[in-house]
């Protein structure tokens, strides 16, 4: 897989083709297992994702993280660091405005901004995975440069970073990069891996 172009476009493609009905279904299925699960559950900082292009959108699991007391936060794009992400405090209230993706965040200026360094759990987007918690992306980077601390210090337990993913979007294997980091679980609607 040196060059994840064509992977890429298969996945998408492949993603895009599900019905609404079996995308509905699979979404609930992993929003109910993340619901269930220690990390989730222990977490009081926890990091969404607004669902676009046919992703599984976790919006629904912030709401219940909501009702549950939990601090919700979405990324942002980061104003001075090129490629990062912000994560930037969300209620069911917050304001959204499209960033330059067209992808809605709260506006930074008027929330709570943590860096990645301070959440519990962080809810992944992602386009391929493995088996082994390898992640494919959309090839921007934001997710690995924001969370290279991980992987330069392995040791670390947070923030704890799951994926969310149909399983149609599992490969056999995912090529690792220098820069790669590797999540602790994705969530699909089959199963974890972990």
């Amino acid at each position: 897989m040196s060059n994840p172009k064509p992977l890429r476009q298969t996945l998408k493609r492949a993603r895009r083709e599900l019905t609404d009905a079996a995308r509905a279904s699979a979404q609930a299925r992993v929003i109910e297992r993340i619901a269930r699960y220690r990390p989730f559950l222990k977490a009081r900082r926890i990091a969404f994702y607004v669902g676009s292009n046919g992703e599984i959108d976790p919006m629904p699991l912030a709401q219940i993280a909501a009702a549950l007391g939990k601090h919700c936060f979405l990324p942002v794009l980061h104003p001075f660091q090129q490629g990062r992400l912000w994560f930037a405090r969300w209620t069911p209230d917050t304001a959204m405005m499209p960033n330059r993706f067209g992808i809605p965040e709260p506006d930074p200026r008027t929330t709570v901004v943590l860096p990645a360094r301070d959440l519990d759990l962080v809810i992944v987007p992602l386009l391929g995975f493995d088996t082994q918690c390898h992640r494919l992306g959309m090839g921007g980077g934001f997710y690995d440069r924001t969370f290279a601390f991980r992987r330069r210090r392995s040791h670390l337990q947070r923030p704890h970073l799951a994926g969310v993913a149909f399983d149609l979007q599992r490969v056999a294997q995912i090529e690792q990069q220098p820069w790669d980091v590797k999540l602790d679980a994705v969530f699909t609607e089959q199963r974890v891996y972990a």
